[in-house]
């Protein structure tokens, strides 16, 4: 629950409010004002239509100074601050940067839980939402695999594989869940469970969309674009011919994310989409270790981009600090490179807890992935 909102977050979700998630809309208005709070006047109209603002915006921004207007948007306030554990605005350091490069990027975010894991690697897992006993089976195998290498697991909340990426991920507390309607609601509403499991269990949950927002289909979709995008590279588990999952994976190959598809048996129908995207390029899979190999390079580059929106809030010669739980794993780190199965030998560590933490180290700037080895990197690069 959030005690009060900035000035500013209050100037988008007005504006988010009035335009009713209109992308277009938001962003045509927001380049023309240096301040939001001007663009909601009521002698902005005339502005508006100028900018060519869509007349039902023109009309809503019209009606909103009625006092009928005015309470539906200080009820939805009021959700908000009920309803969010944070509000992430697209200019805020905290907002995730994997968004950033997109003209489609959400404006505003609304969460539930810990927001620092939005800016950790992340894996997408997708499917079909009525997926053979081996298709859910696989989708939990390979979340729980890549969860317990330090990777947070992505979905849409939805039933089928997104339930079984979830499930897979909970075992080491990494996962992540993107929804399409407010986060007042909870779609479908057999999964309220397993939302609050998320939860519970280190997760996040977060969503673009304003309290009271229903679950229409056209919000999936946006929902799905956003849950490639976090992502280092999306994963088809299961997916038929007309499965949604196969928007998903088209939208992560727009926005050059690797698209990986598990195969199945050639008569099975369950398999086809992901046959399919195989004919068409996708990345074939059958170990979730060989997605680890494909996504070193962009799991490097996300640690990059890390450092240098961390480096921003920091002076120009300060140096990362060491934790001091991550100093034993530091020391035992050398220029030439060691093996994961070499370092879980010498520190004695479990897998989970190593690659955790060798992770941390590389959003830190002190270690880095070359080949499969594990290298100690100089405070100062």
């Amino acid at each position: 629950m959030l005690s009060s909102l900035s000035s500013l977050q209050l100037d988008y979700i007005r504006l988010w409010f009035l335009v009713q998630h209109s992308l277009t809309s938001f962003y045509k208005i927001q380049e023309y004002y240096s301040h939001l709070v001007e663009a909601t006047q009521p002698d902005q109209i005339e502005t508006w239509q100028k900018l060519g603002i869509h007349k039902n915006h023109i009309q809503r921004l019209r009606d909103f100074h009625l006092p009928e207007s005015q309470r539906q948007f200080q009820h939805c306030i009021d959700l908000i601050q009920k309803q969010s554990d944070f509000v992430l605005l697209q200019d805020d350091v905290h907002y995730p940067q994997q968004l950033l490069p997109y003209a489609d990027k959400p404006p505003i975010l609304f969460g539930q839980g810990d927001a620092q894991a939005l800016l950790q690697p992340q894996i997408a897992i997708v499917g079909s939402r009525k997926p053979s006993n081996h298709g859910r089976q696989v989708a939990y195998d390979f979340a729980y695999y890549l969860s317990e290498k330090g990777f947070y697991i992505g979905s849409g909340l939805a039933q089928g594989i997104d339930e079984a990426a979830h499930q897979g991920a909970l075992q080491h507390n990494r996962t992540i869940a993107v929804m399409g309607t407010g986060l007042d609601q909870t779609y479908p509403t057999q999964h309220q469970s397993l939302r609050q499991q998320i939860l519970a269990q280190a997760g996040t949950v977060i969503t673009e969309f304003l309290p009271g927002t229903p679950p229409l289909q056209h919000h999936f979709l946006r929902r799905n674009r956003i849950v490639s995008a976090l992502s280092l590279g999306v994963i088809v588990a299961e997916a038929t011919l007309k499965s949604g999952s196969l928007i998903t994976a088209k939208l992560a190959a727009e926005q050059g994310k690797l698209v990986f598809a598990i195969p199945g048996h050639i008569y099975s129908e369950h398999h086809q989409g992901c046959h399919q995207l195989i004919r068409e390029g996708g990345i074939l899979v059958d170990h979730p270790e060989q997605v680890i190999e494909d996504l070193a390079l962009p799991t490097q580059w996300q640690a990059q981009q890390h450092r240098e929106q961390t480096s921003k809030l920091a002076p120009l010669d300060a140096q990362p600090e060491l934790p001091a739980h991550l100093s034993t794993l530091y020391n035992q780190l050398d220029w030439i490179g060691q093996h994961l199965d070499e370092l879980v030998t010498h520190l004695q560590l479990d897998v989970a807890t190593l690659t955790s933490q060798l992770m941390e180290l590389e959003l830190l700037g002190l270690c880095t992935q070359q080949a499969g080895l594990y290298l100690r990197c100089r405070p100062d690069k």
